[in-house]
C-alpha cells in the first residue's frame, strides 16, 4: 500500500517510516524541516520539505496515497509548549487541511497523533496519580495551548468520520522516548534531557546537574518500539475512538535520575530550578481500554529503554556527527 507520513522528519515519524518500509510499503514523507535536519531520511522515498499548514501543500502530498499517518505538529518538551502556546495551536491548521485533502483525494484512512496533554488538569494535581482513562479528557481542561489544539483536532477527526465517512484513528501518546530524537536545544523531553545532562557531567567531571522543578513530579514513559507497535495495532483495527498508547510504569523525575545514574555509573548532585516549567504534578496512562479491545500493552521496562537511549545519546555526543541534527532547537 501507499502511505503518507506527515512529520516524517521527526522522532516518531522517522521510526514509523522505517517500519512501514521494512514491511515493503511505498512511503511518501513530508515535514516542514529542511531535509538535512530530518532525524531519519530514506532516499528511495519521495521526500517533501514543506509547510502542511497550507491546504495546497496538503493536496499535493495526499494525492494518490491510500493511508495517512499525521505525526506533524509544532511541539517539544514542557519548556517549549509552555512558552509557545500560539505556535502550538497553529498546528490545528495541519490536521484541518489534511482532513479536507483526504476527502478531495479519496484517502482510505487517516491517523491523528494526539497527546496525554488533552487530559483534565484537575486529575493531575498529585504525584503518582491513578492512570488516566480515555474518558478523563472530559469535562475539558487540557494543557493550555498544545493540549487544546490536540483535543480540538480529535473532535475534528470524529466529525469527519460522522459527517463524511472518513475512517479516522486517534492515539493519545504518553511521553515517547528512545534513540534518533532530539536531546538538546529546548524541544527535548525529560528522558533525553536527563541522559544528556548526566553524560556531559561525566565527560567533564561535573558533580551537579540542573533539574526543573523539585523532581517529585511523576510521569510514565514509553519506548519508541512500543509506540510504533501500538500505533499500528490501532491503525489497522476498526476502532475510531481515541486510545491511550503509553506506559503505566509511573516514576518521579528523581527516580528516573537514579536509574540513569546507575546506567552511567556516575552520581550527581541535583540543583532544583523551581521557577522552570514543570507541567502537571502527576500523569500516567491507563491501558485497560486498549488491552481489552486490542490485547495490546507496552512491553519494554523503563530501565531497559533508558539503557538503549543513554547508549545512543552518549555515542552521538562523543562522535559529534549529528550535533546540528539532533540538538537543533
Amino acid at each position: 500500500m501507499k502511505y503518507l507520513v506527515c512529520g516524517a522528519g521527526g522522532f516518531i515519524g522517522g521510526h514509523l517510516v522505517k517500519n512501514l518500509m521494512d514491511e515493503g510499503n511505498e512511503v511518501v514523507c513530508a515535514d516542514i524541516k529542511p531535509l538535512e535536519f530530518w532525524f531519519q531520511i530514506f532516499d528511495q522515498n519521495k521526500n517533501y520539505s514543506l509547510d502542511l499548514k497550507s491546504y495546497d501543500n496538503c493536496l499535493k502530498v495526499t494525492k494518490d496515497v491510500d493511508y495517512i499517518y499525521n505525526m506533524a505538529c509544532n511541539m517539544g518538551g514542557m519548556g517549549f509548549i509552555e512558552n509557545n502556546k500560539a505556535e502550538c495551536m497553529l498546528s490545528v491548521l495541519i490536521n484541518t487541511n489534511l482532513l479536507r485533502a483526504c476527502l478531495e483525494n479519496d484517502v482510505k484512512r487517516y491517523f491523528y497523533s494526539s497527546s496525554a496533554c488533552v487530559y483534565n488538569g484537575t486529575k493531575q494535581k498529585q504525584t503518582f496519580v491513578p492512570g488516566l482513562k480515555e474518558e478523563d479528557a472530559y469535562p475539558a481542561e487540557p494543557e493550555d495551548g498544545y493540549g487544546w489544539e490536540k483535543l480540538f483536532s480529535e473532535r475534528m477527526c470524529r466529525h469527519f468520520t460522522e459527517d463524511f465517512g472518513l475512517e479516522t484513528r486517534v492515539v493519545r501518546y504518553h511521553n515517547v522516548y528512545g534513540p534518533l530524537g532530539t536531546y538538546d536545544g529546548g524541544r527535548e523531553k525529560a528522558p533525553a534531557a536527563l541522559c544528556r545532562k548526566i553524560i556531559n557531567a561525566k565527560l567533564t567531571n561535573e558533580k551537579e546537574i540542573e533539574v526543573w522543578g523539585d523532581g517529585e513530579q511523576t510521569r510514565s514513559f514509553m519506548y519508541i518500539s512500543d509506540c510504533i507497535e501500538g500505533t499500528k495495532k490501532l491503525f489497522n483495527s476498526n476502532l475510531n475512538d481515541p486510545y491511550n498508547v503509553g506506559s503505566s510504569e509511573q516514576v518521579s523525575i528523581n527516580q528516573m535520575i537514579e536509574i540513569i545514574e546507575e546506567i552511567a555509573d556516575y552520581k550527581v548532585k541535583k540543583n532544583y530550578l523551581l521557577d522552570k516549567p514543570k507541567g502537571v504534578r502527576g500523569r500516567s496512562s491507563d491501558n485497560s481500554k486498549i488491552l481489552k479491545d486490542l490485547n495490546w500493552s507496552p512491553s519494554l521496562p523503563l530501565k531497559e529503554g533508558l539503557e538503549l537511549t543513554f547508549k545512543w545519546i552518549s555515542n552521538d555526543i562523543k562522535s559529534g556527527e549529528n550535533s546540528k541534527k539532533f540538538t537543533r532547537s
